[in-house]
């Protein structure tokens, strides 16, 4: 037993690291806090505080899984530590839990009766639930649902004659168009809706087309670039293209999924990415991310955005079309390219991942969920996800799924690394990131990967992020979400 003194020194030592874990905090360092408050925990376990503090700081690197898990270790160590239940309750509203919320919040209502802070997120988190509720009562059965792209034809929209902006002639969408449109996107003029119309519905025909899992072939002396989540951070879009050259069959692109949302300008972004997919479909290929779904959208960003740049109509044109966008890619049979991870079972083959019938919402579990959720961990075998969805796999996972389809490599993306990227299990898998300085608030690189064939050793160049107006990331996210950041 641990005498009485020596107890006293851990809780005095334990909360000098808490002070340093809020040093980091404020400073945005989150990992070096989570790093700090997790040995204060190993001193003091008891103090509430150092849990939810710890919830906090997972939650500003969207590991919503283990704020939840922190939270309620607060509450079950303190049941009238309101902080506690707030932490929990803003990471289950950052998951689209908005019932679980609910309760969280009526909690800390209940604990800090005349808090006017806790009376507002209660009546937003209430307004959100109702919402829902209100659209699961109306909203169609699958089976019965009827695709948008059908009842709107672009060719009916006029174009007014004042319009001095970016214009598609005929159906083909050229190279002088996009980058008139990129122009204009910089100035911070939209695009017409009847051209807007135009790319998204000639990028639905491509790909529909396309199988779940892409097979990409780089010829000998050619080269092939892969980029990370954007996040609708267009000026760093236009960087990479500064630094690397605009796509072309010459120089072609993957982008690994998460297009939209968080950042402000995700509008700018998707029409680029897809008008270069509608002027040459080999210059440019897109994954799907986690944050290709209607669920984020609503919370994240991009919903608001397109209903406040375009309409109501491309909000649900968006959302159909995302369930056309392939879920992983193979380059040269060598390198297997996916947005977030692998899969909770050995002996998944690419087969498989053919297989999928993508054509929907992600579901909450199986292959799909897992090629858009999961992270890799520096531990070997398998372990719950820190964001609550999808799993973690370590290094020998990566090693049997590469052998078992006779593989080199793993490239995902899914996770803002300080340096752009990382190479993790053995060299095995490289997370690469293209959104710098994430938020405007995490200090990051962002970076890309060049592959040149035959030997397809990877090179990774990272970038700074650039000035961009005004706009604050998240500038169209849900009320509540925005309380909370």
């Amino acid at each position: 037993m641990p005498s009485m003194a020596a107890e006293k020194s851990d809780v005095l030592l334990a909360e000098e690291i808490k002070q340093q874990a809020n040093e980091a905090f404020k400073a945005n360092k989150f990992s070096q806090a989570i790093d700090l408050y997790t040995k204060a925990i190993e001193l003091n376990g008891e103090n509430a505080v150092y849990w939810a503090n710890r919830a906090f700081a997972h939650a500003k690197l969207e590991e919503y899984g283990s704020a939840i898990q922190d939270a309620s270790k607060a509450v079950e160590i303190d049941p009238k530590y309101s902080k506690g239940y707030y932490r929990r309750g803003a990471a289950h509203l950052a998951m689209g839990k908005f019932k679980e919320a609910l309760k969280d919040f009526q909690q800390v209502k209940r604990i800090c009766p005349n808090d006017p802070d806790a009376s507002k997120k209660l009546k937003e988190c209430e307004k959100a639930v109702m919402k829902l509720k209100f659209e699961e009562a109306i909203s169609v059965p699958t089976s019965e649902q009827r695709s948008i792209a059908e009842s709107i034809d672009f060719r009916t929209i006029d174009v007014e004659p004042q319009y001095a902006g970016a214009r598609i002639e005929g159906d083909v969408i050229t190279l002088d168009f996009v980058k008139k449109m990129m122009d204009d996107f910089k100035n911070q003029k939209l695009l017409h809706k009847r051209y807007a119309f135009q790319i998204v519905l000639q990028t639905r025909e491509i790909l529909m087309a396309l199988p779940s899992l892409v097979d990409i072939n780089v010829p000998d002396g050619k080269h092939f670039t892969v980029c990370g989540d954007v996040h609708g951070q267009f000026f760093d879009l236009l960087n990479i293209f500064e630094l690397n050259g605009l796509p072309s069959e010459e120089n072609p692109y993957l982008f690994n999924g998460d297009f939209v949302d968080r950042g402000s300008f995700s509008v700018e972004v998707i029409l680029t990415l897809f008008a270069f997919k509608c002027m040459s479909p080999s210059a440019i290929h897109l994954s799907r991310g986690n944050h290709e779904s209607k669920s984020m959208n609503k919370i994240y960003g991009f919903e608001g955005e397109v209903r406040s740049k375009l309409s109501d109509k491309f909000v649900e044109l968006f959302a159909e079309v995302f369930c056309y966008l392939p879920l992983a890619h193979v380059i040269n049979e060598k390198i297997f390219v996916v947005h977030g991870g692998l899969f909770s079972t050995d002996g998944v083959k690419l087969s498989d991942i053919r297989a999928i019938d993508r054509f929907c919402e992600p579901p909450e579990e199986g292959l799909m969920c897992e090629i858009l959720w999961s992270d890799p961990q520096p531990n070997p075998g398998r372990g719950p996800s820190k964001r609550g969805v999808g799993l973690s796999f370590g290094g020998d996972v990566t090693k049997r799924f590469l052998k078992d389809n006779n593989l080199d490599l793993v490239v995902r993306s899914h996770e803002v690394k300080d340096e752009g990227y990382e190479v993790a299990h053995d060299g095995k898998l490289i997370t690469v990131f293209s959104a710098p300085n994430y938020c405007d608030q995490m200090g990051n690189k962002g970076a890309f990967i060049r592959f040149e064939a035959p030997t397809m050793e990877p090179k990774i160049v990272t970038f700074s992020a650039v000035p961009h107006p005004d706009v604050k990331p998240m500038a169209y996210a849900s009320n509540f979400l925005r309380m909370f950041n």
